[in-house]
């Protein structure tokens, strides 16, 4: 078995250092997102996990804060994407939990299916993370986090999309079977980028089930928040087994998270949604375009900077 990678969080006199992995033989085998300051902190990243949940209860896309932030800390890119998966899984479930009620006979008879898909692409989208080497993740970084944000620009239309054929489409409370075979493949392919990033995943999720004949958006909802929550539960599972994740900073992170997310609640209901999304589709793009090259994005917004003063 390999040995952990629980690691202390520093004081602030050491806020300036990466994680340091030399003491540990697996977590040396992760080298650091290097090219970056390293800004690891707990108060940083208590208050990253604070926004990212906020963001997500808002609008969604919380990871654009919270994975670029445990890299910032230092933690190498795999182990902080496994320790971000720890850090929002909670809310996932929380959210099943609130739609416990609102299953359909059509939305139950799909859910036992997708569940047992969902477990078996989960677990495999996790290995195929942890078999990934470190170097080549990090090229797909920026990469994931572009495609995430597009799925995330885009997430609006393809919404409106549902709720239109939810509100235009005859249910018989089934579906042909030739198209569930289809969907439970395409359901194995989303399982298994959630067990390997999984950011921008509810708007696929959402998108195969109006595929798959369902028209009760709060149903939907329903059905996505557990299929998800049960991918990252196992992939987290993968994770623990692997010890990849980083438990310190996943649990100051959770913490932050979870108050975020119940205070989002509040915040959802004084600000428009609209604005918060195009923040988040700013953030996106922002940590994309660093993460492919950080050194032509710090030159841009250090001209900036001097232009503004």
């Amino acid at each position: 078995m390999p040995k952990s990678y629980t690691k202390e969080i520093p004081t602030s006199s050491q806020s300036n250092r990466s994680v340091n992995t030399d003491d540990n033989p697996r977590l040396s085998r992760y080298p650091s997102a290097l090219h970056i300051p390293h800004i690891n902190h707990p108060i940083f990243l208590f208050f990253a996990a604070l926004l990212g949940g906020t963001v997500n209860s808002v609008a969604g896309g919380g990871s654009f804060i919270s994975f670029p932030a445990l890299l910032f800390a230092g933690i190498p890119p795999i182990p902080a994407n496994a320790t971000n998966t720890v850090a929002l899984w909670p809310g996932t479930v929380a959210s099943s939990i609130a739609y416990r009620n609102a299953f359909t006979p059509h939305a139950r008879r799909l859910l036992w299916p997708l569940f047992v898909v969902a477990i078996i692409g989960g677990i495999l989208g996790a290995i195929i993370l942890l078999r990934t080497p470190p170097a080549t993740f990090m090229h797909l970084v920026p990469w994931l986090l572009l495609i995430a944000t597009l799925l995330f620009v885009f997430s609006g239309r393809m919404t409106a999309w549902v709720r239109t054929r939810a509100g235009h489409t005859a249910v018989d409370d089934k579906t042909p079977r030739g198209l569930f075979l289809v969907g439970l493949v395409l359901q194995l392919i989303i399982a298994m980028y959630v067990g390997y990033f999984g950011a921008g995943t509810g708007i696929l999720m959402l998108s195969l089930l109006a595929l798959l004949g369902m028209d009760d958006i709060h149903a939907m909802n329903g059905v996505k928040t557990v299929v998800v929550s049960v991918a990252n539960g196992v992939a987290i599972v993968t994770f623990i087994w692997a010890r990849v994740i980083v438990w310190p900073q996943a649990l100051l992170m959770t913490a932050g998270a979870a108050a975020g997310g119940y205070g989002g609640a509040y915040v959802a209901q004084k600000m428009n949604p609209q604005h918060v999304r195009w923040l988040v589709i700013a953030i996106g793009f922002a940590m994309a375009a660093y993460f492919f090259d950080p050194s032509a994005f710090k030159f841009v917004f250090g001209r900036i900077f001097r232009i503004a003063q």
